[in-house]
């Protein structure tokens, strides 16, 4: 019995799917608000360039390699009962936050930070994903898709915003304040099966046909890396009056054309799309390193980056809950975080030392080269199989 079934709803706009998708929305909203905030608030405490970058690296770190173990932990022990613990420890690292006077703190505490994150988002993923029956499932994910580009639109806009007006220990002050809301709120959801929460063994590796897109998300981490810590700090650069510029409009290009995928359709195989993504991805890499100006430049790489980004995460997703066992999701679903996460840590930290050495373009020119080299691997992901003993995903073959 799915979730779905035993909530007892018809359709996919269910109750339990209204909380998740706002769940899952105030995720991303808190964690880019923190991005481009946190890194402005260690330079004001002491901290250079390439310092202010650690906070993410340290943070994507827990969170990638938290999520190949919260992945699992979800499908042993429930999804909703991760989701309720998790979001009551994040309410305690937010408050720690605002009272912090030392920047070492900060690094230390990233990491726990990441992998309550990385719980929050793997758990939240599948259990949209038990809660979707297979008939609603890609009408649902495209709706679900949007939940996470909305909060990285609004998150950098508000953080940013709040930051001169409130105060740092505020804002965490009242982050830590909607998350205990969410603790209480998130009991409402239906339980797991027991034969989902006792089948498994506390850890284990996702199935085989899941490695192929961890190794793209990868590259597409290691791209994205620099994007939340130092676009609003080349905006600053800049005295650009609207630091946030790039990630807002990075987020408008993901809902925008997740939005009219979800209206248009996206065919038989939608994943046969990833190659012409990266592809659009890449362009807005480009389009960030090579255009001149500021503001004009951060809203047309924005948007173009956003667009080709979030369908390459939302088509990947897809897939993988389509070819995921239900018993296995929730170690899918962390694989994959894990892999962009920790991409994503590696490239704040290396590209990060290529803007302090040659200034930000360079840093985001050598994301869009990343980007190139991932075209190819999603041509092989995709290709689709050729023989009957071939493996059944189509992501192995070649």
């Amino acid at each position: 019995m799915t979730d779905a079934e035993e909530s007892g709803q018809p359709g996919f706009l269910t109750a339990p799917f209204v909380l998740l998708w706002a769940f899952y929305f105030l995720v991303f909203a808190a964690g880019y608000q923190l991005f481009p905030v946190v890194p402005l608030h260690l330079r004001d405490m002491g901290a250079s360039l390439a310092e202010s970058g650690r906070f993410q690296m340290a943070f994507m770190l827990g969170s990638g390699f938290g999520s190949l173990f919260t992945g699992s932990l979800g499908d042993r022990l429930g999804q909703r009962r991760v989701l309720r613990v998790a979001s009551l420890a994040l309410v305690a690292i937010l408050a720690a936050y605002a009272l912090l006077t030392t920047r070492w703190v900060f690094y230390v505490l990233a990491p726990i930070h990441g992998v309550l994150w990385s719980a929050l988002r793997t758990a939240s993923m599948a259990k949209v994903g038990g809660i979707l029956a297979p008939e609603h499932r890609a009408q649902g994910m495209s709706l679900f898709g949007l939940a996470g580009p909305g909060g990285v639109a609004l998150g950098p806009l508000a953080g940013l915003w709040l930051l001169p007006h409130l105060g740092f220990a505020w804002m965490l002050a009242i982050l830590a304040s909607v998350f205990a809301v969410l603790h209480v709120l998130i009991g409402s959801l239906p339980r797991e099966a027991p034969r989902e929460v006792a089948a498994e063994a506390p850890f284990h590796l996702p199935d085989r046909a899941v490695w192929g897109p961890v190794s793209l998300l990868l590259l597409l981490g290691i791209g994205f890396g620099p994007m939340p810590p130092y676009s609003a700090q080349e905006a600053k650069a800049l005295s650009m009056v609207w630091p946030s510029a790039f990630l807002t409009c990075f987020a408008l290009g993901m809902m925008g054309l997740r939005a009219l995928l979800g209206l248009t359709g996206m065919g038989r195989r939608p994943v046969a799309m990833l190659p012409a993504m990266l592809a659009l991805a890449a362009l807005g890499s480009v389009l960030l390193a090579l255009l001149p100006g500021g503001t004009g430049r951060h809203l047309t790489a924005g948007l173009v980056y956003g667009a080709g980004y979030g369908m390459v995460h939302t088509l990947i997703f897809m897939h993988i809950l389509d070819i995921s066992r239900p018993e296995r999701r929730g170690a899918a679903v962390g694989a994959l975080f894990f892999a962009f996460d920790v991409g994503t840590a590696l490239g704040a930290l290396a590209l990060g030392w290529v803007m302090e050495q040659g200034g930000f373009r360079w840093g985001w020119a050598a994301g869009a080269v990343l980007l190139v080299i991932a075209i190819p691997v999603a041509r092989r992901m995709v290709r689709p199989p050729m023989t009957t003993g071939a493996d059944p995903s189509g992501i192995l073959e070649g």
